[in-house]
């Protein structure tokens, strides 16, 4: 603590107060009255009234099976391919806007899948002779029951709700907790405005100062500036995971009275990289299990190539929510992860205990601030060193100590000045 605190007084002293709240709203708006990541995020529930319009055709037996998977693969793929494409030729829409608007794309598309799988099973436990094991469940007589969950309200509720599998039954809690609820809202607030500040303050300085080292391949200085920027990348990242796993998530359940709260487990006392993935997102984790992992077990599929293709899918989503906003395509997020798959076998193999979890850490820690350096590096000369053609000049270097941008002037140590002689006191 005390050692993070020093960096961050330094870093203080050195910079000044960089903190710039409005400077965040263009971020997501270049032009004011031009909102392209709205529109896009408005246009998604194109797609969402389409897998239902899907769902009720075959219910009602207008639609075979075949024709309809057709469809749903057809509208699945559109989900990931339409926004990227506007991305891509939209010149007006920023990278952080876009990073949000392909994210909620992303959810929509793992949503509908899920909602197209568990409609698929109903169907399948419904044409089963008698006796025969559903692939659902069983349903409470108070539940609603397959094809009556196939209306607007079901399917918007799932799209709001905290979780990407998809029921004919929610657990629901009894009433909204308002002093929870108030907490939730109150830490959305505050984390979100102490990681604006910390990015700004902390992480733009170190990145704009890592652009010479890597242009000079000054190894050591980018090893420097590399564990500089591991502290704060990694503190605003502890800071997000909460922000979001915890107080976002656990608000929306609340508002929505959904009752399954478990977003996360204890995945900081992971001895093993396959522990860590498992346990610090369960939403995703549960439909990688529910959708990816087990249907291949199902085919024949070993386990080990079940896992290896849940970590290339989980790569591709990585790679796709980087790549496509910033407009290049480096696979630095998709090599990332996929080098996840050497180091959890060498983890699982080698090391145990303590040992396991400080590899994992380590990983965390060393890992994303290297994405980091080679995303902007890249973004850097991509587009301010002749690469792209940008029109805007290249972002100033954080202020000096002294305010200002330009080093003070040098006063240069000369000899010192000769003695007048009289030359009449000579004589």
């Amino acid at each position: 603590v005390l050692s993070n605190a020093r960096l961050f007084l330094e870093n203080l002293i050195k910079y000044g107060i960089l903190v710039d709240p409005i400077q965040v709203v263009s971020l997501f708006l270049k032009d004011p009255y031009s909102w392209p990541s709205l529109c896009l995020i408005i246009v998604a529930n194109v797609f969402a009234v389409a897998a239902l319009a899907l769902e009720r055709r075959l219910a009602a037996g207008s639609l075979s099976e075949r024709t309809g998977a057709a469809l749903h693969a057809a509208n699945l793929l559109a989900i990931l391919c339409f926004p990227a494409a506007v991305v891509l030729a939209v010149t007006s829409i920023t990278p952080v806007g876009a990073v949000l608007t392909l994210a909620i794309y992303t959810v929509l598309f793992l949503k509908l899948f899920s909602f197209r799988d568990l409609n698929k099973w109903c169907r399948e436990a419904k044409a089963a002779p008698p006796g025969a094991a559903k692939a659902n469940g069983d349903v409470g007589k108070s539940g609603v029951a397959y094809p009556d969950n196939l209306t607007y309200s079901n399917l918007y509720y799932f799209l709001l709700a905290p979780t990407l599998c998809y029921e004919l039954n929610f657990p629901r809690s009894p009433r909204i907790r308002k002093r929870f609820l108030l907490r939730r809202l109150f830490e959305m607030l505050f984390f979100i405005q102490l990681m604006v500040g910390l990015i700004q303050q902390w992480m733009v300085p170190t990145i704009q100062n890592s652009m010479k080292p890597f242009r000079d391949m000054d190894y050591s200085r980018i090893i420097e500036r590399l564990l500089k920027l591991a502290v704060p990348n990694h503190l605003i990242w502890l800071i997000f995971f909460y922000w979001f796993f915890h107080s976002c998530l656990n608000a929306v359940a609340e508002l929505l009275q959904f009752g399954d709260r478990e977003f996360y487990r204890d995945w900081w006392n992971s001895e093993s990289v396959t522990y860590f993935w498992q346990n610090w997102n369960i939403p995703v984790h549960k439909w990688c299990l529910r959708h990816f992992y087990k249907p291949m077990l199902k085919r024949g599929v070993s386990k080990w190539t079940a896992q290896t293709a849940v970590f290339l899918a989980s790569a591709f989503f990585h790679e796709y929510l980087v790549s496509v906003p910033l407009k290049m395509f480096r696979l630095w997020a998709f090599m990332g992860m996929a080098a996840q798959i050497p180091l959890a076998w060498f983890v699982s193999k080698f090391l145990r205990g303590n040992y396991g979890n400080a590899a994992v850490w380590m990983s965390l820690i060393i890992g994303q601030p290297i994405a980091v350096l080679m995303y902007v590096h890249d973004y850097y000369v991509l587009n301010y060193e002749g690469g792209g053609g940008a029109e805007e000049p290249p972002p100033p270097p954080p202020p000096l100590p002294w305010g200002s941008r330009e080093a003070p002037p040098r006063v240069r140590a000369g000899p010192p000045p000769r003695p007048e002689v009289n030359v009449g006191s000579l004589q």
